[in-house]
């Protein structure tokens, strides 16, 4: 199951998913962290407004009444018919709440009591349970007015239900009249068919005839058959067994018939006497010589029976070969006749198919033109009869001042403060890129990441963090970066290693100068030489962190008053050398496009195993787009929670401009509590135990 291709695409997009969800979850919590004043004072708010509608808003007065609403349509087969409860109770509710009964109840309360000042007045509608009684509550500032409205509310639902069923009523007897026409007009064309076909056609013998017709032709058929059968059985058999199946029935047939077999009988008689004669001859033969009188009487008598047998032979082959033409013309007039009849039936039976399709099509007409009429005599005799039980049970009651009690206002206020509150967070949220997570980053970026560098509290006056150490208590700080050089040093497995690398980001205080520092640190404790250059000659500070003299540096190597060899200076690290930024100038640009630039990189790497970069920002000088093409790869810094994606893409492109190699991503200040970090879950690998329990292990 573990190879299967498909099986492996679900999981993988099922941890995806999880990756996601667990992402978004740490960016929503991280945002609640840092915003949460934001959600106290839309609370604070809301209950401020929530206390001043209280305590400032206009009075409001309440007025309720209820109404009991049944359902109930009778049809013309004289069933009921009911709607559904909950589709008919909403039903009824938003009738009441719309628009056409309440404009039309302001209407009636200023025809009835011009002189009440109007008021917008609230109206919710709900339904006691189990029940059909609808009660109606209104909400207004004038007391009389509020009251006038719900009555007039009640009243005006009944009279729109009473309009709204007349003019039901009157568009289906309409609609039914007009089919009623139509009906009328399809009925008078299926009358004039059919009687246009009765007075061609009699359908009494048109019967008669169908039935006689059927009946002759079964017996037709059934002779038809029997004249095969017994055709078929003469070409079978041989004359004389033939003539041996004819024999027993030849006493029953008919005089004419038993003469036409009479030569069969004679053939049998002469066979039979032809075997007497040669057996009486075997008997004489036994004690008589041929020659004797009697046998020689004997044979001519055989040979004369003999001869009248082959005469009596030939007549019955001639009367069997007879038979059978007789047999075959009997068959094919047959056929004929069945052919003959098979047409007229057919012919009877359409005619009769069609008076049928006829008579049931008038019929059918007929029918629906009754319904028709006996269902619009129903309509207009029920017209004035509402099939709705519509009662008013309660007249709208005189109106109580409605007072919401301060807590409940409070607590409304507060919630709808948090709402907003929530609904501006998610809004700054999706207006924020940065990112906050190491998934985040792969879904915005393509390029490698390179390593994940834990967030680390500042210290000192300065506020910056300090270089890491050999024997950094930073066990996850340090083997960040470390992970980082194994990433680099491993990358050139499969062709060039690189050894010129430079490490910049999109913006400052990204952490590239801190990267790029410890990143030569890490090299050079495995082993190799490294030279860390500071080329940022703006604002570079790694002289700072290393406790090394600024001059002469990178500046004056470039104006060409010194040789590289004389800037570069030891560090307390071993293998590592620094050559300092040297006299800040604004001119680093111009610097870095000329062939000095080029021929100091190739000489420099010449000398060390790898050659490590700091420059400025590429969104803020044209330095890192002028040296970036010169060396073998960028490392490029992105801090978490404060690069922004679009600033971000933006510097990756215009180094893709100049055709430069980015060997991948560095997401720095990545906090240690996120679940997409984990080298802060193992931290207790690197304490070492206590002295007991080495001592019981």
């Amino acid at each position: 199951m573990n190879g299967d291709p498909a099986s492996q695409s679900y999981h993988h997009r099922r941890q995806r998913a999880n990756a996601h969800l667990i992402s978004r979850f740490q960016r929503y919590k991280l945002l609640l962290a840092r915003k949460w004043w934001l959600l106290l004072l839309g609370v604070v708010l809301g209950v401020g407004g929530g206390w001043a509608v209280a305590y400032f808003g206009p009075p409001a007065y309440i007025s309720v009444g209820r109404m009991i609403v049944n359902i109930k349509l009778s049809i013309p087969e004289g069933s009921v018919y009911s709607e559904e409860m909950s589709s008919f109770l909403g039903t009824q509710s938003a009738l009441m709440q719309s628009g056409a009964v309440m404009n039309r109840a302001q209407a009636r309360v200023a025809a009835q009591h011009p002189n009440l000042t109007p008021c917008l007045v609230t109206l919710r509608v709900s339904v006691v349970p189990k029940t059909t009684i609808f009660v109606l509550q209104g909400t207004g500032e004038n007391p009389e007015y509020t009251e006038a409205f719900v009555q007039a509310c009640m009243e005006e639902y009944i009279q729109v239900k009473r309009e709204m069923r007349l003019q039901t009523s009157d568009t289906t007897v309409a609609g039914l009249t007009e089919e009623v026409l139509r009906l009328e007009k399809e009925l008078r064309k299926a009358d004039e068919e059919l009687a246009a076909f009765q007075s061609t056609n009699s359908i009494v013998l048109l019967q008669d005839q169908g039935n006689s017709a059927a009946n002759y032709l079964v017996a037709l058929n059934q002779r038809l058959a029997a004249l095969k059968s017994e055709h078929a059985l003469l070409q079978t058999l041989t004359l004389d067994q033939n003539v041996e199946r004819e024999r027993p029935i030849a006493s029953a047939l008919p005089s004419e018939t038993g003469r036409t077999r009479e030569g069969e009988n004679d053939y049998l008689k002469a066979k039979q006497q032809l075997l007497l004669l040669k057996a009486e001859q075997e008997e004489l033969g036994q004690y008589l010589r041929p020659k004797h009188p009697k046998m020689i009487a004997m044979s001519e008598e055989i040979a004369r029976r003999e001869r009248l047998l082959e005469i009596y032979r030939q007549q019955s082959a001639e009367q069997l070969e007879s038979r059978k033409t007789s047999l075959a013309l009997q068959i094919e007039n047959l056929e004929k006749d069945v052919k003959e009849w098979d047409a007229k039936t057919l012919e009877i039976n359409t005619k009769s198919a069609e008076y049928q399709k006829l008579r049931a099509n008038s019929q059918r007409i007929q029918s629906l033109y009754d319904r028709l009429l006996a269902t619009m005599q129903t309509l207009d005799v029920n017209k004035e009869i509402s099939p709705e039980s519509v009662t008013i049970m309660e007249r709208a009651s005189p109106p109580i001042p409605a007072k919401p009690t301060l807590g409940k206002q409070l607590l409304t206020g507060g919630l709808l403060g948090l709402a907003a509150s929530l609904g501006l967070l998610l809004l700054l949220d999706r207006l924020d890129d940065r990112m906050a997570s190491f998934t985040e980053l792969q879904d915005l970026f393509d390029e490698e990441v390179l390593g994940q560098i834990p967030r680390e509290k500042t210290r000192g006056p300065r506020r910056e963090l300090p270089l890491i150490q050999e024997d950094d208590p930073r066990h996850g700080y340090l083997e960040a970066y470390r992970n980082l050089r194994s990433s680099l040093l491993y990358m050139g497995e499969g062709g060039r290693r690189p050894k010129t690398i430079l490490v910049t980001s999109a913006v400052p205080n990204d952490g590239k100068s801190l990267t790029s520092a410890n990143l030569a640190i890490t090299m050079a404790a495995a082993g190799s030489g490294v030279l860390l250059v500071d080329a940022d000659l703006r604002k570079g500070n790694l002289h700072h962190r290393f406790g090394v003299a600024d001059q002469p540096g990178l500046s004056e190597v470039l104006l060409g008053t010194v040789r590289w060899e004389q800037a570069v200076q030891p560090t307390r690290i071993p293998n590592l050398s620094l050559l300092p930024r040297g006299t800040p100038t604004q001119r680093s640009s111009e610097f870095f496009v000329r062939n000095l630039t080029t021929d100091l990189l190739k000489e420099i790497s010449a000398k060390y195993e790898y050659v490590i970069l700091d420059t400025a920002p590429v969104m803020a000088a044209d330095d890192v787009t002028s040296l970036a093409p010169l060396v073998d790869g960028v490392v490029f810094v992105i801090r978490a929670e404060q690069t922004s994606a679009r600033v971000a893409r933006a510097a990756l492109d215009l180094l893709y401009q100049r055709q430069v190699e980015v060997l991948g991503l560095v997401f720095n200040g990545v906090r240690p509590s996120s679940r997409d970090y984990y080298y802060y879950k193992y931290d207790d690998y690197y304490r070492p135990y206590p002295q007991k329990r080495a001592e019981t292990v």
